[in-house]
């Protein structure tokens, strides 16, 4: 049976105008609104895409990766793979949703019944990612508390009875706040531990903005998007400019410019680069299929789908820089220190144990802060092992390669680093309402992620979406809870390893597969032509069809292997020894993450199953199948209030 196209403007005006003459059966619940929301203008579009791209894993994630990965060749080879495969994909998304104009379940039930399931997965990993993604604006809301205060409590280690406290002695004030202030952790996943009540104070606020932001749709959500995506590009650029001022800054970011071509033989690092091209663009979850689908018809979405992704990069990159800077400055810092505890131990061994006087160096030991770093390393380097005691190589290489990344870079290594800095809370509350607006931005498409293709799909919760906004917030708090334990960074460690990363590469597979082969990409093609009025390069067809197919199922086999070939580990925090140590998850834990996983992919075969059956009760054409899937309208219309459309269409269908 040949493939019908994607609808027109006629045929989706028609289907718009059934709707508004009744619903039966199953139509009524396979509608939508008959008019759909819009943007106001394509800037409130522009920052919304953008705000959901650009999150925590700019700032956190991208930055490790590129000092771990060949710094300059990583970036390179991060580039190629975004045009190859992130740039297509996202640009498949887009005219997707802007072209059928429904969510990600409405969109991929339409071009076949069988494929919903893809789209049910997708509103899965976006509620699975919710859940712990709010806990972390609830701990950047925590440190944001604790900012406006001189000093900052993370600054220097507290004493009991003139006595400092051994944990933070061990280890530093800044991790002893983390783990023991702020999660107050337990030693390893099994031990729960009690509620921490702050944490838990913060997740409702936290849930609270996300709620009251999202409360009317994009029409309440944009006005938030209008700070929360444009303020982190100015707290980016403020602490650019102070990083550069910073005695260490250019060694940190020369350090990670440096170009180590070799790593391209690695194959594990194609497998970070991609997956990291893949998270940061936001493939597979359905909120760039949900914004895209309140566009009009004719927006040029093959451009947008180039600006957002380099204006993504270019994110990274400044983030990059300004981690780099500031963590210079940091390693600069710890290296001086390692040089005055040297001298100042050389001091005492000349004036205690004998020391050929050959052998002292010739700057002033004595005075050790005006030492140079690289005076005393080249007299190391000579004469550093003939002498007694404990004298170190004070490397600012070595110091620089300790790379952290995520909460590690955010709560503990950058929190350090702008302790050492002048008007230090000033710096720690503009950094950590820098975190909670970027977390802020994704959260809202997250969201739109889950509550668009609901409401799409089930006209009962298209009538009822502010209530469905409020109820799916109130589950996501509860169910939040889990990760305030004490033990709840275990969780938000699983969640974020496991729970999104294979389930989302195997949608995208299916939306991969299902546009270029099963609905067919040349059809695809003339369809963004018909809706754009040009028609993309027919390079398109064949990224679809191999590059970008063969890419993914790369990456989903490369992953998997991997969870395979070891037993899957998380970081955990010894109290005792007050470091941090790797552990393999418990048997109840790989059972939990186990069933994370293929809870997030169940949909996908009941789906199938449900619609094979459903054939077989009741035979029938593609033809049928589609005619019978009710499209909206493609009005544009301006934003308005979503609960009036739906006020209007419930009272149309009423009357009718």
């Amino acid at each position: 049976m040949e493939k019908q196209p994607l609808p027109t403007d006629d045929e989706k005006t028609d289907a718009g105008e059934s709707e508004v003459n009744g619903y039966a059966g199953e139509e009524s619940q396979q509608g939508s609104s008959s008019t759909r929301a819009g943007w106001n203008s394509k800037i409130e579009y522009f920052l919304a895409q953008v705000g959901f791209s650009v999150g925590l894993g700019n700032v956190w994630r991208f930055p490790y990766l590129c000092h771990q990965n060949g710094g300059g060749a990583f970036l390179l080879l991060y580039v190629l793979l975004m045009l190859l495969v992130g740039i297509p994909l996202f640009f498949l998304e887009l005219a997707a949703g802007q072209a059928i104009r429904q969510g990600s379940i409405g969109v991929w039930k339409y071009i076949s019944p069988r494929l919903a399931g893809i789209g049910y997965s997708s509103c899965v990993v976006c509620f699975f990612v919710a859940l712990y993604y709010n806990v972390i604006l609830a701990w950047s809301l925590f440190y944001l508390g604790n900012s406006f205060q001189h000093p900052l409590p993370w600054e220097q280690c507290p004493e009991h009875g003139n006595v400092t406290v051994k944990e933070c002695e061990k280890s530093s004030p800044t991790s002893y706040f983390w783990y023991r202030k702020a999660l107050d952790i337990t030693d390893s996943i099994d031990e729960t531990g009690s509620f921490n009540i702050y944490i838990v104070c913060c997740l409702l606020a936290a849930w609270t903005v996300v709620c009251l932001g999202m409360f009317k749709g994009i029409k309440s959500s944009v006005k938030v998007m209008y700070f929360s995506s444009i303020f982190p590009y100015v707290v980016l650029f403020c602490f650019l400019v102070r990083g550069l001022m910073l005695d260490g800054a250019l060694e940190g970011i020369s350090h990670m410019f440096y170009p180590k071509l070799e790593i391209w033989a690695d194959v594990q690092v194609w497998r970070q680069a991609a997956t990291q091209v893949f998270f940061a663009l936001g493939l597979g979850f359905g909120s760039i299929i949900a914004y895209s689908s309140y566009n009009p018809k004719n927006n040029n979405c093959h451009r947008d789908a180039f600006t957002v992704s380099f204006i993504n990069f270019l994110t990274s990159v400044l983030a990059t820089l300004v981690v780099f800077a500031v963590l210079g400055f940091r390693a600069k810092n710890k290296v001086i220190e390692c040089v005055v505890s040297n001298l100042k131990e050389l001091s005492e061994q000349f004036h205690s144990v004998y020391v050929d006087q050959r052998l002292m160096p010739a700057f002033n030991y004595s005075d050790p802060k005006s030492v140079a770093l690289e005076d005393y390393r080249s007299w190391f380097k000579q004469y550093g092992r003939f002498v007694p005691g404990n004298l170190t190589d004070c490397d600012l290489e070595k110091e620089m390669q300790k790379g952290v990344e995520g909460t590690g870079l955010a709560f503990i290594a950058f929190t350090e680093a702008m302790s050492l800095l002048p008007g230090s809370p000033f710096w720690s509350a503009l950094f950590f309402l820098m975190l909670l607006n970027l977390g802020l931005s994704t959260m809202f498409g997250t969201m739109e992620g889950i509550l668009a293709p609901l409401s799409d799909r089930f006209k009962t919760l298209a009538n009822n979406k502010t209530k469905l906004t409020i109820f799916s917030c109130i589950v996501g708090f509860v169910i939040g809870l889990l990760f305030t334990q004490r033990c709840g960074n275990y969780f938000v460690t699983m969640f974020d390893d496991y729970s999104a990363t294979l389930p989302l590469i195997i949608v995208v597979v299916f939306e991969t597969f299902s546009v270029s082969w099963l609905y067919g990409a040349d059809r695809f093609l003339d369809d963004i032509e018909a809706m754009l009025g040009w028609r993309p390069s027919v390079v398109y067809k064949y990224l679809w069809k191999y590059i970008c197919l063969l890419a993914m199922l790369g990456l989903l086999l490369a992953t998997t292997i991997r969870m395979f070939i070891a037993r899957p580990t998380y970081m955990a925090w010894n109290q005792e020894k007050a470091s941090e140590e790797y552990l393999e998850y418990p048997g109840w834990a790989l059972a939990v993450l186990a069933s994370l996983i293929v809870f997030a992919m169940m949909p996908v075969p009941v789906a199938l199953i449900h619609a094979l059956l459903q054939d077989r009760r009741n035979p029938r054409s593609r033809d049928t199948e589609i005619g019978q899937y009710s499209i909206v309208s493609t009005v544009d219309t301006p934003m308005t209030d979503m609960s009036e459309l739906d006020h209007k269409n419930g009272v149309a269908t009423s009357v009718s």
